[in-house]
């Protein structure tokens, strides 16, 4: 295409003004393409651990930006740095700062040294925590490496912009959306795309119709995997074919396809699909082909040893770079002088900015360095172990490892060798230095998993009249959603039959007759992205509650949750939130799929959410409300058989909050402690009466939740109380148990107050068989509670409680 067609494309814009523009996108990509290069030596000579770059990318990043606007979020790919670059979201000072994991936020703004590079992000919140106004930012959501896991996400981000056009009660949140115009850009590689959460994505994206832009970068590779081993047909465009776009069913995409080297075809296709995406809400692919990656997959190998030379020689002559400027001459927008200066101006500039991060990053380090020297050789004077210490010294001095770590080995390498000069004052001084630096460590690489706000809502007692009516547990819910719903038009819930049946159990029963699908919504089958569906939504000011039928489906969606959800404000450090509530429901329900509690995978791969079990559904509507009150994502587990446990009906769910690691003793005791949550405590309770036959009297304690986890160690004052403990639970021997002990003996310090070894009561290691017999058989029962607390005081007094078996 030549310059005169695109510019009467463009409308009122000179020919003059057209060529200035070009010039300046293909100064970008030699910027980019530089500071690429230049990124790999950085690596390959050691001054960083890891490097992988956007090289091959940088024309069609370029083109994708110009269609991107304010307001607008990325959910993207690890070679996204040319569009970044573009929407003046990174600068190349930026880029280098994250290669060389500098740990400051005004330097490295994505995620303070937290992640790799090429992981982009900007800042949604202020200094402060408080949401900053989207609409006034180019927005990109924090990268996760995972392949395709930027995709559950994408839908999300997606689908808060139909929200924010069709509810009308949400269009004052200027600050969030401008009336939906918004439009969610993903990129993702051509090998990723064969991984499920791309095509459970583009499924989802295809029936709920937002705003969608999906970019695939198609370089033909997956590291050294051709596309022949990857996908259908070896081509995406033609397996993706079936997604068009149908007009009778007003579901599907506008498909693009363009080369990742043709500078006019790809400002074409991205100039006229996204306005289409932002004005119809019709989600679109976008097919880059033709793509090269000059450098290879990352600094961890190179390509040569895969491609063929004539793959290869193909590559360099289709390079997107050398061919948008054969175009530029050929056109006569640039003579090959210009051209060449932009090259040679954009190297010099690369080399400027990573010299300039380079210097940022380790010029504090330098600092501590040289402040740890004198302190050593004074050190060094005084001690025994003098030839020692100067080694050390020594060594630290002529280190080419400019890092936190290797200051502080040299400290405690000091520190070692010095601990018998207990009088040094410069020994002493030295573990002032090391104080001081464990705290700024602490805050460099380990701050920032919580926000903490949902420990400061204030506690509100629940209320009940003094006519309260007994009903079913899940009228409770009923009541309280319609409540919040009511209260709160951010919130709104979808999932698996939560819409017209009001889900399985019937806790949202008759809310979306009253609050419409907008607010309550059926999804299909698809939990990765149901979660994602929520991630998106929570990340631009909404509440959303995304519902996973049983406890036992959230496997589908743990990987989500887990990198993405419960990684978002460390690895933002602070930057971004997404107040995602996930509500699900389990144990004791039978069969082998309808009844785990995987607790101990759950809280081990969700640190940063909260995990709460509540035991009945008063005390679930708590929960719910304590999160919604804060501005963090937490996991809620309905105790799924007590739907229909009768409970008074509460008259202040409104306000009604339950303070999170806070346990509640049910019973009071003196014998032993039993440390039980959700089902189990009925189970611990149905145990009583033989225990107190058999004149043993037990401590019932519900712990509420499990991250966080009896935040004001009361557990411990039970122990030294009964001097005894039981732990308790449905999960795997060595699960949630064993996490509960950590906790309560070595964190909390109750080991010194133990008479008695303390013991774990958990299910069998299977799955529970089906049936009352199975489930009697494979998780604990009253029976087998009463039988492990006398066993405990069959030790403490053989006599008075003799063997029982």
């Amino acid at each position: 295409m030549n310059p005169e067609v695109m510019v009467e494309e463009q409308n009122a814009i000179s020919l003059d003004e057209f060529k200035k523009q070009v010039i300046e996108d293909y100064r970008l990509c030699q910027v980019s393409r530089q500071a690429s290069l230049l990124g790999r030596k950085e690596v390959l000579t050691g001054k960083a651990k890891f490097g992988i770059f956007g090289d091959g990318k940088e024309v069609a990043q370029v083109a994708m930006a110009k269609a991107f606007q304010k307001g607008d979020f990325r959910s993207g790919y690890y070679r996204d740095q040319t569009f970044m670059f573009a929407i003046g979201e990174l600068t190349v000072r930026q880029f280098f700062a994250q290669l060389y994991a500098d740990t400051s936020i005004e330097r490295e703004p994505a995620s303070a040294g937290r992640q790799m590079n090429g992981h982009y992000a900007t800042r949604s919140l202020d200094e402060n925590g408080e949401w900053k106004n989207l609409m006034e930012i180019k927005n990109s959501s924090a990268d996760i490496s995972p392949t395709a896991g930027q995709m559950p996400r994408l839908l999300g981000l997606a689908y808060a912009s139909k929200l924010y056009r069709n509810n009308v009660d949400l269009q004052g949140m200027t600050n969030f959306s401008n009336f939906g115009n918004e439009v969610a850009f993903g990129t993702i590689g051509n090998a990723s795309s064969a991984e499920g959460p791309f095509w459970e994505c583009v499924n989802a994206g295809g029936v709920l119709m937002g705003p969608m832009a999906i970019s695939i970068w198609d370089d033909g590779y997956g590291i050294s995997v051709p596309n022949k081993y990857q996908i259908t047909k070896q081509n995406l465009s033609e397996v993706l074919s079936g997604f068009e776009y149908d007009d009778e069913k007003k579901q599907g995409y506008n498909l693009y396809k363009a080369r990742g080297w043709n500078y006019p075809e790809l400002i074409k296709a991205y100039e006229q699909g996204i306005e289409k995406v932002r004005q119809s809400h019709i989600p679109a692919i976008f097919h880059i082909q033709e793509m090269t990656q000059p450098q290879g997959h990352s600094t961890s190998g190179s390509h040569e040893r895969y491609k063929s030379k004539e793959r290869l020689a193909w590559e360099e002559e289709f390079d997107c770079i050398k061919k948008m400027r054969e175009w530029m001459l050929e056109q006569e927008i640039a003579t090959q002088e210009e051209l060449d200066s932009i090259e040679i101006e954009a190297k010099a500039y690369a080399r400027q900015e990573q010299k300039a991060a380079s210097d940022d990053a380790t010029k504090g380090i330098k600092e501590d360095r040289n402040n740890l020297i004198p302190i050593f050789n004074t050190i060094a004077e005084s001690s025994n172990r003098k030839e020692e210490i100067l080694k050390a010294t020594e060594n630290l001095k002529n280190s080419l490892d400019i890092d936190n770590r290797t200051n502080v080995e040299a400290c405690f390498e000091v520190l070692f060798l010095s601990r018998q000069d207990v009088n040094s004052e410069a020994r002493a001084q030295l573990l002032d230095w090391k104080n001081r630096s464990t705290q700024e460590n602490i805050e460099r690489y380990n701050s920032d998993l919580y926000s903490g706000t949902a420990l400061k809502v204030p506690e509100v007692p629940v209320e009940y009249a003094d006519d309260a009516p007994m009903v079913d547990g899940r009228e409770v819910l009923v009541k309280f959603f319609e409540t919040a719903f009511t209260n709160d038009p951010r919130i709104f819930a979808f999932g698996e039959d939560v819409g017209k049946i009001g889900d399985v159990n019937q806790g949202m029963a008759g809310l979306q007759e009253k609050f419409g699908e907008l607010r309550v919504t059926d999804t299909g089958i698809r939990e990765n992205t149901i979660m994602g569906q929520g991630i998106g939504t929570a990340m631009r000011g909404l509440r959303p509650i995304a519902e996973i039928q049983y406890l036992d489906y959230l496997l589908y969606g743990l990987q989500i949750l887990s990198d993405d959800v419960a990684t978002l404000y460390y690895r933002t450090k602070g930057g971004q939130k997404a107040p995602l509530i996930v509500r699900t429901r389990g144990h004791r329900l039978e069969g082998v799929w309808h009844s785990g509690s995987p607790m101990a995978m759950i809280i081990n791969a969700l640190r940063g959410m909260y995990v709460c079990v509540p035991r009945n559904m008063t005390k679930a509507a708590g929960f719910y409300n304590t999160l919604l009150k804060s501005d963090e994502p937490g996991l809620i587990i309905e105790r799924l058989n007590a739907y229909r446990i009768k409970e008074k009906m509460p008259n202040n769910l409104a306000d009604y909050t339950l303070p999170l690691g806070v346990p509640e003793i049910l019973v009071e005791g003196t014998d032993v402690t039993v440390v039980t949550y959700g089902a189990c405590t009925d189970i611990a309770k149905a145990a009583i009466t033989k225990l107190t036959e058999a004149g043993i009297s037990i401590e019932i304690i519900d712990v509420q939740t499990l991250l966080p986890f009896d935040i004001n160690t009361s557990i411990v004052e039970s122990l030294k109380k009964t001097n005894r403990v039981l732990f308790f639970d449905e999960d795997v021997p060595g699960g949630c148990t064993s996490y509960m002990m950590q906790q309560v003996l070595e964190k909390q310090g109750g080991y010194y107050y133990l008479d008695s070894q303390p013991k774990t009561l958990t299910a069998k290691a299977h799955r529970p068989a089906y049936g009352s017999d199975g489930d009697y058989f494979s998780k604990p029962n009253a029976d087998d509670v009463f039988v492990a607390i006398y066993e405990i005081m069959n030790e403490v007094n053989p006599g008075k409680w003799p063997k029982f078996y």
